[in-house]
């Protein structure tokens, strides 16, 4: 679990060290809204499933962070702390934690 004050930050370290692949399954701490980045070789996928599904594709890390600052307000706006799991990006869809 992250704080959500550190939650831009703490995400973009994370994707560094993550293999290509496998994604990044964030979600509030009921578990009700997720956002799912996924790492390509280059690029991010990023999922959106919440207030809003979206999917943004092909995106560079500067666009990651101005991504992760609109998806923080939208779909985060109440909650304090994340949670965060690494999952194979097969499975990133129908994960249920």
């Amino acid at each position: 679990m992250i704080n959500k004050d550190s939650f831009i930050a703490d995400t973009l370290k994370r994707l560094e060290k993550l293999e290509v692949g496998k994604c990044l399954d964030i979600r509030t701490f009921k578990k009700d809204r997720k956002v799912v980045i996924e790492k390509l070789a280059v690029n991010y996928n990023v999922y959106e499933e919440g207030f809003e599904k979206q999917s943004f594709m092909n995106l560079e890390v500067q666009d990651m962070k101005k991504l992760l600052k609109t998806l923080e307000r939208r779909e985060f706006p109440r909650s304090n702390k994340l949670r965060v799991y690494v999952v194979d990006a097969k499975e990133a869809g129908r994960v249920t934690y």
